[in-house]
Parts: structure tokens; sequence; C-alpha cells
């Protein structure tokens, strides 16, 4: 017999967990894509060898699209009012799902010596169906948040479940992918080893035959040193993307499945909007409409200070680790454990900004990043034995400060489109999110593309894989990242200390003014 089913005033099941831990699974189900992205300028950078200026334009061209599909993507969502038998958001989000199945395998297709003309047209079809289909996926389900509940406390659960199945969706990949694709390379015997290792044109291969600090042959089994950086040769498994994001497609379709069934709409469908605002989009006049928030400004310049850093160090991040430590296959364990301390916040996070502020932690917490990254750029004067600690000392300051800020940092701009109401007497919501939105997911773009070009600049030459590399050019791969991350932390810094105006006393002003429904006096340039 079955056991009855608690029941709202609808008729629906009431809100519970299997609503929190399936809405968790859908952001999982978004992160077996997304976490791809970071590996996708060093497959195309390493693997197959494309020019650093030729992938920082495509990179760029691709994260415009990525920055401008959304609303586009959310409007056709809006304008369909066809029934579906598991609703419209459910479908769309099967749809995309379907898609990612393959889709995030095909920007990682291993044809390294095809020409250059083929591998840019790879490059910009795969990624754009990638990302349509990501988007396809990815909108619907960010606005189901408002479709399983329109409790303010229960949509607030759901946010924080889905902070947690970002994380796990994150971290897994960024763990496990690293492991997979790069492979340590030792001495066989065999007469074909140069050519599995594929050593770049112009170097004498006697030289990897025998140890660089000794001079001895290799036996059977030794570590192949790199003759330039004395570390173990590592080599990019490019097949192995390949079918690692077809894997990743299917883990992410699985998780997908889960929330569709487990999870149950509430609300109407067509009172919830999956695009940015309503109507004829002008971007020009809403973009000086936003630049009157200042607030809303503060935490965007923060925000693409965050991926301007983070993002943009990724893929100089991987290469340092290939050339200088010779460790690519750590990276991304070395990366979480380095960022795990900004998870400790979570449980905290209320307690922190009920007694502080939301603006006065997150500062601080921008200054002990700057600490950080100031220690980051001790690490490359170091010796080699002590580089390495040092360099986790100084990532875990940052992750430490970046803490706050990326808890509270929608929460922020929740309290800008208030601000707006406070001073302007309109909302201008689906502005101000999208506005902000479109700079973020533009950072994340414009940043890989500058650093791309900076590698080369800084020597980097991609016909020389990471094995052909100079030891100056891992040096300098060192110094950028380093770099990234100060500067992404004086950026933050920036932005929330000297642009948002929003204390936890002008917050609590503010509140008390739009309960009593009080405008705000106008502030004159």
């Amino acid at each position: 017999m079955k056991k009855a089913q608690n029941l709202d005033a609808n008729g629906k099941r009431k809100f519970g967990m299997r609503d929190k831990v399936a809405y968790a699974a859908g952001d999982f189900g978004c992160n077996m894509s997304f976490a791809l992205k970071g590996t996708v300028q060093t497959f195309w950078l390493v693997y197959m060898m494309m020019e650093t200026g030729l992938l920082s334009i495509l990179l760029l061209l691709v994260q415009i699209w990525d920055a401008v599909n959304d609303p586009m993507i959310g409007a056709l969502i809006d304008a369909d009012r066809r029934k579906y038998k598991m609703g419209k958001f459910k479908t769309y989000i099967f749809i995309g799902a379907c898609g990612l199945l393959v889709a995030g395998a095909l920007v990682f297709i291993p044809v390294p010596n095809a020409a250059v003309w083929l591998k840019a047209i790879l490059f910009i079809v795969g990624y754009v169906i990638w990302d349509a289909c990501y988007t396809v996926a990815n909108v619907p389900y960010g606005s189901m948040l408002n479709l399983v509940t329109d409790n303010k406390i229960e949509q607030a659960e759901l946010s924080t479940w889905r902070s947690i199945g970002s994380m796990v969706g994150g971290m897994i990949p960024g763990i496990v992918l690293p492991m997979l694709i790069w492979q340590k390379v030792t001495y066989d015997g065999t007469t074909d080893f140069l050519n599995r290792i594929e050593i770049p044109d112009g170097f004498d291969k006697t030289q990897f035959l025998s140890d660089p600090l000794t001079g001895k042959a290799y036996e059977i089994g030794d570590k192949v040193l790199n003759p330039a950086t004395g570390k173990q040769v590592e080599i990019l498994l490019g097949d192995r993307v390949f079918w690692a994001a077809l894997i990743m497609g299917v883990l992410g379709f699985i998780a997908f499945m889960f929330m569709i069934k487990k999870i149950t709409v509430r609300v109407d469908e067509n009172s919830v909007k999956a695009g940015e605002g309503g109507g004829k989009f002008n971007f020009i006049k809403a973009f000086g409409n936003f630049l009157k928030n200042r607030p809303a400004v503060g935490a965007t310049v923060a925000a693409m200070g965050m991926f301007l850093g983070m993002q943009s160090a990724t893929t100089a991040n991987t290469i340092m680790f290939a050339t200088y430590f010779g460790q690519a296959s750590m990276s991304g364990l070395v990366q979480i454990i380095g960022f795990l301390p900004m998870f400790i916040f979570m449980p905290f996070i209320k307690k922190i900004v009920g007694k502080y502020g939301k603006k006065e932690a997150s500062v601080v917490g921008t200054i002990i990043s700057i600490l950080g990254g100031i220690i980051m750029l001790v690490f490359p004067m170091v010796p080699m034995n002590l580089a390495l600690p040092v360099y986790m000392i100084g990532l875990v300051l940052f992750g430490i400060g970046m803490g706050v800020y990326t808890c509270v940092s929608w929460a922020m701009m929740g309290d800008a489109i208030d601000y707006n109401e406070w001073k302007f007497g309109t909302r201008e919501e689906g502005t101000v999110y999208s506005i902000h939105s479109f700079f973020r997911k533009l950072a994340q773009g414009v940043g890989p593309s500058i650093v791309l070009l900076l590698m080369g600049v800084l020597g980097y030459n991609e016909k020389l894989g990471t094995i052909g590399q100079s030891f100056e050019t891992a040096s300098y791969m060192c110094w950028l990242v380093a770099g990234l991350y100060l500067f992404s932390a004086v950026v933050q810094f920036i932005g929330l200390a000297l642009i948002y105006n929003l204390d936890k006393k002008t917050v609590a002003q503010m509140t008390e003014d739009l309960k009593k429904d009080v405008p705000a006096e106008v502030e004159t340039a």
C-alpha cells in the first residue's frame, strides 16, 4: 500500500528535501559541462598547437556570443506558449541535456595535424553548438527556482543547494580530469619512444634518452626529464579529453534526468520569465541607467575582477604546472585545495554579515586576497623545493579572502536593486541583472583572450608544446599567474571598497525607508 503524500493547499506535494537535492543535481549536471571550459584553452594550445594570437581572437568571439545568447534563448522560451507533457521549462532542460550528451565533446575533436583554417572552423562550430546546448539547459534551470516555490525562504534554501551542486559538480572534474588527461612519461625502451612523446622539431632527440642531470642513459621505468627544466616530462592525451567530455556529458544527463523526475513545479510557468526583463531590450539606454546605480557598478567591477583573475589564470596555471613544477596532472587538485577555505564561510555567512555587514566583511576579504597575491609574487624567487608550498600559502589566503564575497555577491546585487528603487523610484531588476550578467560573461571571455596574448609575448611557443618551453618561459608563467591573482584582488578591492557604497548602516536605512516608501535624496555628481 502506497504511503499517502503530504500535500499543500493546491494538491501538490509539499516542498521538502527531495526538491532541494533534485535542484542541486541540476547544477551538478550543468557543471559536468561548464567545468570543461577551463580545459578548452589548454587543449587547443598544447595538443592542437593553435597559435596564441589566433586562439585569443577565436576565444573572444565565442565568449561574446556566450554573453549575448542567454537573453536570446530566454526570450525564445518566454515566447513559447505550447503545452508540454512534462512542462515547458523541464522540456527545454531535457532538450539541452540531450544536446550536452555529445556537444561538450565537439570542441575537443582531436585532429592536431589538421590545417589551421579547419581547426578554426572546428573550434568555432563546436563551441557555438556546445554553448547553445548549455544555455538551453541552464537558462530554464535557473528560472526553476521560482517555479518550485514562491516562498522566499524556500527559494533561499534552493539557492544554497544549487551552490552545493555547483561546488560538487566543479570539484570532481577539477580534480579528476587533469589526472586523466595528463600523463607523466617514463622510459619504456621501445624504438618508437621518441615519437610517442612527440618531441618538438629543432630539439636534439638524444637529449631525451639520458638524464640531463647525471648524463646517464635511461633504463626502462626511469622518469624522462625535460632537458630545459629538469622536471619530469608530461604529455597531454588529446584523445582522452574527447572521451572524458563524452563521459561527463552522460553524467550530466543522468543528473538532469534525476532533477526533472524528482522536482515538483508549484508555480504557473507563464508567470515566470526565463529571459532578462520583458519587451525590446535597449542596451544603450539600459547601460546609461545602470551607470547611475553606484552599488551595481561596484559589484559588477568586483565580479569582473574575480573572473578576470581566476578564469584568466586557468590556462597559464596549467602551463605553469606542466613546465615549471612538472605536475600538470595535479594542477586541478592544488587549485581545489587552495580554494576550499572559501567554503568554510558558508555555514557562518549569516552571522558574519549580520554583525559586520556585507560590504565591510567583503572588503576585509579583498585585503586578505591582496596579501595572498603578494605572497604568490614571492614564489618564483624562492628555491624550487619551497616554491610550491609558498604558492599554496598565497593561494589559500587568496581563497580565504574570496570566501565572504563569493557567498554574498548575489545578495549585494539584490541590495543594488533596492538602491535603484530607493534613489530613483524604480527597481529595474531585469535591466540591472542583465547588464551585470553581460559584463561577468564578457570578463570570462576577455580575460583568457588577453592572457593568451601575454603568454605569447612572454615567450610561450605553441609549436613546442609543454616539452620544449625554456626554463625562462616557465618562470615567466609563474610571474603571470601570480600577477593575475594579485590584479584580481586589487580590482575587487576597488569595486567593493571605493565604488560600492552600501555599508551596513546605509542598507539598514534603505530597508527602513523602503518599508515606509520614503525616497532617498538623489546623489549629485
